[in-house]
């Protein structure tokens, strides 16, 4: 099973953690010490990083409407 989990990056020591959500955790059935695999994807706004660099035929409020409606997959 795929489960899809925001978390926030944290540093301990000189390393970098993450902390999985207990809902997640009880989900899976994840103990302490099992190896999981770990997909990353840096969360971004792609609004933000093209802003001012495409040109629509359709106006913001339609496009975020689109948006909405189907979804957004990164």
């Amino acid at each position: 099973m795929v489960l899809e989990a925001e978390v926030k990056l944290k540093k301990w020591g000189s390393s970098i953690g993450m902390v999985l959500p207990k809902k997640a955790v009880e989900k899976e059935g994840l103990k302490e010490g099992e190896t999981v695999r770990v997909m990353i994807f840096k969360k971004r706004n792609p609004w933000i990083e093209s802003f001012g660099t495409m040109k629509f035929s359709k106006s913001t409020e339609e496009i975020l409407k689109e948006v909405d409606e189907e979804g957004w997959d990164e």
